[in-house]
């Protein structure tokens, strides 16, 4: 005898129905930067540390890259199951079309770990033409090697981003300063060289980072990022070829070893930047890129998962541009009250300017210069409109001759005495130990 077929009611069999589904549909996964380069340009328009003679790879910067692939090496803060990039034409004056986008872990040089090279979309295509002035966000991209993000053996890891620039790129939007070594192809060498994983393919090397100028990552909820914003102090300048040894750097392994990979810390420094200077950047590009005021939307706002930010900016102003205190100070003030207004809840935290005292770079070394960073330092201690205040100055000082300690003076990146502007690699670990983790992430 065949048992009856049990009905269930209609109600609890589209109830049932509906459950499966929610169960089917993941949730969208919550991406943090992991990785960021404020962008320049246009290239060779920056300051670029320890470059190599760039003009076989790049015969006409006019022209910029030419039917050639690029390997861009970065170091992820935090890893995750799935991963972003942007790339950026900001600064270019023509389209550029991205193709045979791929990432992947390095394994040594412009080699990259069998088997992890991932082909990259961007709205389910393999292809973008990015118009001047504008940057894309790619589709998320599985990291199988990835899988668990809080594996060990994952901490300090570098990726791989491989893209192909076809036809001419025109000028290229860049970050001049990367302090990291990245490959490029011959120029007319197609796309195949970004898919491969070998190194054959990228003879040519370079110390700056192009077109791409963040990496997010897939994160548990409530993972922040900590942006360090600011001028060549931040960028690293005379800190360690690959070492990353920048005081961001620093920071942020003080930070997970406190605390764990629920903060991501991204380096959005650029060497020569200002705070309001100079006035036209894009009819008159400088070194030093936009000033702060017009690049926070990009650099920091736009980035994912902003919680704090940490801002060490205004020497060049006064050494370079000759401003006076009261006009950065102006400025720093419209920029904390914007990041507030864009970012609910987010923590500032201001750094005391370094001494550039007796230093041999420019018009920096004078009493005069001296006198408006120690000005602006006490608006930054008494102000009252950050956070917190990271005292640099405090522990980079001489007291008695007013300078950079002198431990802290020879340059770790390019070798000599250094220039008494910007500290070294034991200047930056004395920088970066300086924060209390506590003051950036408090609620």
């Amino acid at each position: 005898m065949i048992a009856p077929i049990c009905r269930l009611p209609r109600i609890l069999l589209l109830s049932a129905m509906i459950l499966a589904g929610n169960r089917a549909i993941a949730a969208p996964p919550n991406f943090v930067v992991a990785w960021a380069a404020s962008v320049q340009g246009p290239y060779p328009v920056g300051n670029a540390t320890a470059q190599p003679d760039m003009r076989f790879a790049f015969p006409d910067p006019a022209r910029g890259a030419t039917d050639q692939s690029f390997r861009l090496i970065v170091r992820p803060d935090i890893w995750g199951r799935q991963a972003r990039i942007r790339l950026s034409n900001v600064f270019g004056t023509k389209p550029v079309t991205f193709d045979a986008v791929h990432v992947g872990l390095q394994q040594s040089g412009s080699a990259i770990l069998p088997g992890t090279n991932r082909p990259v979309a961007f709205g389910r295509r393999f292809s973008i033409t990015i118009a001047p002035g504008k940057s894309a966000v790619s589709d998320p991209i599985k990291l199988p090697f990835a899988a668990h993000s809080d594996d060990k053996m994952l901490i300090g890891r570098r990726l791989a981003v491989s893209f192909h620039i076809a036809g001419d790129s025109g000028p290229m939007t860049w970050h001049a300063k990367a302090l990291t070594t990245s490959y490029i192809s011959r120029p007319g060498s197609g796309s195949d060289p970004a898919a491969e994983e070998t190194e054959q393919a990228f003879p040519y090397s370079s110390t700056s980072w192009y077109f791409l100028d963040a990496v997010d990552m897939s994160a548990l909820a409530g993972t922040k990022a900590i942006v360090a914003f600011g001028d060549s102090i931040t960028d690293g300048t005379a800190s360690t070829i690959n070492g990353d040894d920048r005081w961001p750097d620093v920071f942020a392994r003080r930070v997970h070893a406190l605390l764990g990979r629920r903060y991501s810390v991204v380096n959005a420094g650029i060497g020569g930047g200002m705070v309001i200077g100079p006035a036209n950047y894009a009819a008159n590009p400088f070194a030093g890129g936009p000033p702060a005021t017009e690049r926070l939307d990009r650099d920091v706002i736009s980035l994912s998962g902003v919680g704090s930010v940490l801002w060490l900016e205004g020497i060049n102003d006064f050494g370079n541009a000759g401003a006076r205190p009261e006009e950065v100070e102006n400025g720093v003030r419209a920029i904390v009250k914007r990041l507030r207004a864009k970012i609910p809840g987010v923590r500032v935290g201001m750094a005391t300017l370094t001494s550039a005292l007796n230093s041999t770079n420019g018009g920096y070394g004078t009493p005069a210069v001296d006198e408006k960073r120690r000005a602006y330092n006490q608006f930054i201690r008494t102000s009252g409109i950050f956070d917190s205040v990271i005292e640099f100055d405090a522990v980079t000082l001489d007291d008695k001759t007013g300078e950079l300690k002198a431990e802290f003076q020879p340059n770790s990146s390019t070798g000599g005495p250094g220039d008494k502007l910007h500290p070294n690699r034991a200047g930056y670990m004395a920088m970066g130990l300086a924060i209390d983790p506590g003051d950036v992430v408090r609620k």
